[in-house]
């Protein structure tokens, strides 16, 4: 049986830890052993395959736990899931080598765009074929951060819920997880296929 939402633990119902959780996630970039690929798309698509089902798997095996005990796996889960996706974003990058253009802005964008793409308006235009990624304070990331955390967690209530049929959910959240980290990929591809901008004040470093 299932719970309402208002009755789930605020491990997630409280989207402000998520929204924490996303801006200490960012706020390192990881570093990657990815050479730059005369192929980078074909390079790109291989790795995002791989981390696709990783993250499935991960996202699955925590998902097993029954009831109360699978709650206390959302967050962890989501950590879990957005350090391969940001793993792969840094791979991709390297594969097109373009790694030294990838900033907070960038793995903000590829990782959460396809959750809460209006949470981006005032970070990313596109100009042309080219991304113009403005620079942001922290007061800024933390307003997208909390826009996407409230996307994330009205995502995770529903994970949380499906934890009461442990195998069916375990199935489904894996098959989530699998679909979030190809979208995360999508986004990642087209971003570093084209041209990157990153402006600050009147100055701007651009990759083609």
């Amino acid at each position: 049986m299932s719970k309402p939402a208002s009755q789930l633990p605020a491990v997630i119902t409280d989207h402000s830890r998520v929204t924490q959780a996303i801006l200490d996630f960012v706020s390192e970039i990881p570093g990657s052993r990815v050479e730059g690929s005369p192929e980078p798309e074909r390079e790109a698509q291989r790795l995002a395959a791989r981390a696709a089902q990783r993250a499935a798997l991960t996202a699955g095996s925590l998902a097993l736990p029954p009831g109360p005990l699978g709650w206390l796996t959302v967050l962890p889960e989501l950590i879990a899931i957005w350090k391969i996706q940001a793993q792969m974003v840094s791979d991709i990058a390297a594969a097109y080598g373009k790694h030294s253009v990838l900033g907070r802005e960038q793995m903000l964008w590829c990782l959460f765009r396809h959750t809460a793409a209006q949470a981006f308006r005032d970070l990313v235009v596109r100009v042309g074929d080219r991304l113009l990624f403005r620079r942001i304070t922290y007061t800024v990331a933390e307003r997208i951060a909390k826009t996407v955390g409230i996307k994330v967690t009205q995502r995770a209530v529903g994970n949380g819920l499906a934890r009461w049929l442990p195998v069916a959910g375990a199935v489904g959240v894996g098959t989530y997880a699998y679909y979030d980290t190809r979208q995360v990929a999508r986004t990642a591809i087209a971003m570093f296929s084209g041209a990157i901008e990153t402006a600050e004040g009147d100055t701007a470093a651009t990759a083609g």
